[in-house]
């Protein structure tokens, strides 16, 4: 066998990192196998990238061709930009690029430098976990779902979406009691209600309701995932990455799918945070004991402005998350589509909290409505008489009861699901980018 030292290569190809990602065991040294594959893989990438941008199919291609699959994938450039990317490229000055000219240029090139890898590396709705998962879901590239990585991303995803809702659990039913609970005359606040919540049940009562929390995980992420990746083909859209609008609309279907299958546990989940000491023995207790009291419509109560709620979320969350991409590309893009942790983590939490903010009200109301049961002599109201009924006793700011708590959960919730999602990719064999 053949065998190279990495950093003797870097005299003859030019790039350190890209010998680096050839050398699979780490070791130092590449050996010719190691080589050939990573050559092999190299290419099919080219390939699948030249066909995506060749939109004519004319085995060439021009800027204005490079600038709108860019928008399509929600990266916006000019078409000076464009044409530089172009020229780089262009060895006979036609300004437009065929095959040779396309696979002679990034062969040995890091893979972070093509066009794709800008969107892989903005991935956001499988990292990071709120507490909420009414996000628009990632899309996976041909090579992730030929690999199987699609779903090692999705149970590093889940593992890091449990561990955050942990350790984020007492600020979670904080604030469904200040939803249900709070008004003016109760004027609950942080430590008022942690310690209300201490007083009543111990430490341990500060994560009811945490266990269907967890559960209810690994049913949504896969019916969201499975619906997501069927929608789009029923839209009819044959590209390996959507547009912007493309996924908005693939995404809120998909969640409006997922939260109807498992909304019997959003139930269970609040009147478990809701029960004082000794009510019910777990959660199996409790489904019997609504079944019984209420029956079976008593599992879909809030269930309408739930729907709601994921439109607002989804397209903000989306919007603003595509809005700092792009501001961030603008700036630093030219020399690395790599965001860094930083910014990675910085974008998903402001997206995160303004799609938070944008579906609260609703949130707010669904949750009412899952309780009224529980409330002594409280009528079962409907969610616009739930709406009149807020704004006239406690006005607009009664809408947004229990949204401290909400939002000091959001920077812990984001980076210990980082972390962890971290650590269970490299643990299943997902190698980063």
């Amino acid at each position: 066998l053949l065998s190279v030292h990495v950093t003797g290569l870097m005299s003859h190809f030019g790039s350190y990192k890209a010998v680096k990602s050839a050398d699979n065991d780490l070791d130092g040294q590449m050996v010719f196998e190691e080589f050939v594959h990573y050559l092999q893989d190299q290419e099919k990438d080219l390939k699948l990238v030249f066909k995506n941008l060749d939109r004519r199919r004319a085995d060439k291609m021009d800027s204005k061709e490079i600038m709108q699959s860019l928008q399509d994938l929600g990266v916006h450039i000019s078409q000076q930009h464009a044409e530089k990317v172009l020229q780089s490229m262009d060895k006979n000055g036609t300004m437009t690029i065929d095959w040779n000219e396309w696979s002679n240029y990034p062969l040995l090139q890091p893979k972070e430098n093509n066009i794709p890898e800008i969107t892989l590396y903005w991935k956001h709705s499988t990292l990071f976990d709120v507490g909420d998962n009414l996000m628009v879901p990632d899309d996976f590239t041909t090579e992730e779902k030929l690999t199987g990585m699609w779903w090692r991303h999705l149970v590093a995803g889940g593992g890091a979406g449990a561990v955050s809702r942990t350790f984020t659990a007492p600020l979670d039913r904080l604030k469904v009691l200040m939803q249900v609970h709070g008004s003016r005359s109760n004027n609950m606040c942080i430590m008022s209600g942690l310690t209300q919540m201490i007083k009543e049940g111990g430490m341990r009562s500060l994560w009811r309701g945490n266990g269907i929390n967890i559960i209810k995980i690994a049913p949504e992420s896969a019916i969201k995932f499975m619906a997501y990746e069927q929608i789009k083909r029923l839209i009819g859209s044959d590209k390996e990455t959507l547009g912007i609008l493309e996924r908005f609309v693939a995404g809120s279907m998909a969640g409006v799918i997922a939260q109807s299958t498992i909304y019997p546990m959003e139930v269970l989940k609040t009147r478990l945070a809701l029960r004082k000491t000794g009510q019910y023995s777990g959660i199996s207790d409790c489904a019997k004991s609504i079944f019984r009291r209420e029956g079976l419509r008593a599992f879909y109560k809030g269930f309408i402005p739930n729907m709601m709620g994921i439109i607002p979320y989804a397209g903000i969350d989306l919007a603003v998350y595509e809005t700092l991409k792009n501001s961030w590309l603008e700036k630093y893009g030219a020399n690395s589509t790599d965001p860094g942790v930083l910014v990675l983590l910085g974008c998903g939490t402001v997206s995160s909290t303004c799609g938070q903010l944008s579906s609260y009200p609703l949130a707010l109301v669904r949750t009412r409505m899952q309780a009224q049961a529980m409330l002594e002599g409280s009528p079962q109201m409907t969610m616009s008489g739930l709406f009149k009924q807020i704004i006239q006793t406690e006005g607009a700011t009664g809408l947004y009861r229990g949204l401290a708590p909400n939002f000091l959960k959001v920077i812990p919730a984001v980076s210990i699901s980082y972390v962890v999602y971290e650590n269970l990719k490299m643990s299943l064999g997902v190698k980063s980018r």
